[in-house]
């Protein structure tokens, strides 16, 4: 009798030893994500996608939550709260990104770069990579590179054809010292808004205009305060999909395979819909009583020249000068 009771204990120690790892597999990993555009976006879209691929390749462990319009802050702070591990993930800004990461504004050079793809071909590649390396030494982990459009200018006052209509225009820049210089050098004064604050901003008068890609611009209703845009292809930017390697590092090799494969996902169709998007926007913004307008480009690339020799000077100088020799 005894025997048995021991063989019955023995048994039920050795099934509660089995299923202890299986159950600590089975614990639920929750992960959020912030980022700054409104729903609708193709960031956000894409990030909704990375939560979905990703819960169905981790069997329903893994649920991310998505968090849009700077509901977790601005970029810059978002940015601080990846690095820290305060926040697991972020699609981020270009700008607010170099801040920490000074070679992500090499991509921000004034008309460097003619459509998002041609940008795509250096960030796929080993200039990426290395930018990737660069990444993970502040503390963040780069999982894909999203596009964040070809920028243009949007005002109030009144049609943008010739440097010359730039002079005195108070217009808003994001936390970027790129675009700072863009502006100072076409005469306009840059003011750095949060774009969480940039319609009121608008409709209130405190800046005549901003500069954005076309989706921000149709997602965000700016076409409401704002009816004059030129199409001046200034700079393309591009959106880090970071997650915070104290994340990262806290998950199993199984689990980062499923993130890399997610992120992989998610960045594929987030190009997609950016690269989609424009020419129905365009359309979209004309019937809304946008009037458009097209500038001289070759004459706002001569403008904007002194804004290459100046990066070109500072720390990021040599990443710079291998983005330049590959693009142009």
């Amino acid at each position: 009798m005894q025997r048995k009771t021991f063989t019955r204990t023995l048994l039920a120690a050795c099934a509660l030893a089995a299923a202890l790892p299986l159950a600590a597999q089975a614990q639920t990993t929750k992960l959020t994500l912030g980022h700054g555009a409104a729903p609708g976006n193709p960031r956000h879209e894409a990030a909704v996608k990375f939560a979905e691929v990703l819960k169905a390749k981790s069997a329903g462990r893994i649920e991310v939550q998505v968090a849009p319009s700077a509901q977790l802050g601005d970029d810059a702070a978002m940015v601080t709260a990846v690095r820290t591990g305060a926040l697991d993930m972020t699609a981020n800004s270009q700008g607010a990104v170099s801040v920490a990461v000074p070679e992500y504004a090499a991509y921000g050079m004034p008309f460097m770069f003619s459509s998002p793809a041609q940008a795509f071909k250096l960030l796929d590649g080993p200039l990426g990579q290395e930018l990737a390396q660069k990444s993970a030494d502040k503390g963040m982990v780069l999982l894909g590179t999203w596009d964040n459009g070809i920028r243009h200018m949007t005002n109030s006052k009144h049609p943008i054809t010739k440097v010359e209509d730039m002079k005195g225009l108070k217009m808003r820049v994001p936390p970027d010292a790129t675009l700072v210089d863009i502006m100072q050098a076409l005469g306009a004064e840059a003011q750095q808004i949060k774009f969480a604050e940039l319609y009121v901003a608008l409709q209130q008068g405190v800046v005549d205009g901003q500069e954005n890609p076309l989706v921000n611009i149709h997602a965000s209703k700016l076409y409401e305060v704002q009816k004059h845009l030129a199409l001046t292809n200034h700079q393309f930017q591009m959106t880090p999909f970071l997650m915070s390697k104290r994340s990262w590092d806290r998950l199993s090799d199984a689990d980062r395979k499923a993130v890399t494969e997610a992120a992989a996902e998610a960045t594929a169709l987030q190009r997609k819909l950016s690269a989609d998007a424009d020419a129905k926007l365009l359309a979209e913004l004309k019937a809304k009583g946008v009037q458009v307008t097209t500038v001289d480009k070759a004459a706002f690339a001569k403008a904007t020249a002194s804004v290459d020799d100046k990066w070109l000077a500072t720390p990021i100088g040599p990443y710079l000068k291998k983005v330049i020799a590959a693009t142009r």
